[in-house]
């Protein structure tokens, strides 16, 4: 099976130097590849240099997550793709069980591996920890991770479980399940597009993995920080995109429900002196709405056949009942 690791850049010289060593190290038999999104630091010419055993893709400007994966993966050829943040440190035989769940289960097509945090080892990482799911309202919640509440690893997700959706900080993809769903909605530009597109392929029958015997470390945070406002404008805009594009069932309904919770959210930024952060959640909405007519026609793409995703509400979970573990 023909693995390509794919590292998307952008003025992460620093990064790719401390992390694409243990890349390199400990993935034998994949292609390495560094897709840079126009950076304007000197990535490339570090590369070149340091590193010339990786393949370089030199994408024309900086589409962000989303438009950089589509532009970088449409010239490159190989059964799986592993898409790789550049603040993820891989560990010994990372790869092997991932080949050996895509080659044994022709069904699988997205796997993501267990991913723990860099600077404090022992937890599971935020983005993505041990599998993703999504509740009836659209947030997103992980084993291992509910909120900001993060687990430590004591080998209770050491398993191999069905996921409804893998972390972009390490996602395995067949380049034919990729290509079946015209890849990433490039109107996100980040956060969120990896949870639309397994979404979608949920919605279209394939299945996500979750593979507890491939370990990674993940830094989080590096390329945009988790207290800036643009990434409170992104979730919240986008998480309100993949709603409307994928849920089955009364959509007005479930988006009335998250519009008002995304209220009380504002509020709470708004008594915590987070006032950027509140302003952040007033332009996710207007631009949800500015984009509503386009999301509902991307709608109509959607299979008739309903398939449940989530029948609880995480948030009703969490802050009244206080379950903080999955």
């Amino acid at each position: 099976m023909k693995i390509a690791v794919v590292i998307l850049n952008w003025n992460g010289q620093q990064l790719l130097e401390q992390f694409l060593p243990s890349v390199l190290q400990y993935s034998e038999g994949a292609d390495i590849y560094v897709a840079d999104n126009a950076s304007t630091d000197t990535s490339i010419d570090f590369l070149k240099r340091k590193f010339p055993q990786v393949k370089i893709i030199q994408n024309e400007d900086n589409g962000g997550y989303a438009k950089g994966y589509n532009d970088a993966l449409k010239t490159i050829k190989a059964d799986v793709f592993c898409l790789l943040n550049s603040d993820v440190k891989v560990t010994p035989n990372w790869l092997s069980p991932i080949i050996s769940e895509f080659e044994s289960h022709s069904t699988t097509a997205i796997i993501q591996p267990k991913i723990l945090d860099y600077k404090n080892k022992t937890h599971f990482e935020y983005a993505g920890a041990a599998g993703g799911f999504i509740d009836k309202y659209g947030y997103p919640y992980c084993r291992g991770r509910i909120f900001d509440t993060l687990e430590k690893d004591t080998g209770q997700y050491n398993d191999t479980a069905s996921i409804f959706w893998a972390s972009g900080a390490c996602l395995f993809i067949r380049q034919s399940t990729f290509e079946s769903l015209n890849g990433f909605d490039e109107s996100y530009f980040a956060h969120y597009e990896e949870i639309d597109l397994c979404w979608r392929a949920f919605n279209a029958g394939y299945y996500t993995k979750y593979i507890g015997a491939s370990t990674v470390y993940h830094v989080g945070g590096a390329t945009l920080n988790a207290i800036h406002p643009k990434k409170t404008y992104l979730n919240f805009r986008n998480s309100l995109f993949t709603i409307t594009k994928n849920a089955h069932g009364f959509l007005f309904g479930i988006l009335f429900t998250r519009l008002v919770l995304d209220g009380i959210a504002g509020i709470k930024f708004l008594f915590n002196l987070k006032f950027t952060h509140t302003i952040a959640i007033i332009k996710a909405h207007f631009s949800f709405y500015a984009h509503l007519s386009k999301l509902l026609k991307k709608r109509k793409q959607l299979p008739k056949k309903k398939n449940y995703y989530g029948t609880t509400s995480i948030v009703w979970s969490y802050f009244i009942k206080k379950r903080r573990q999955y």
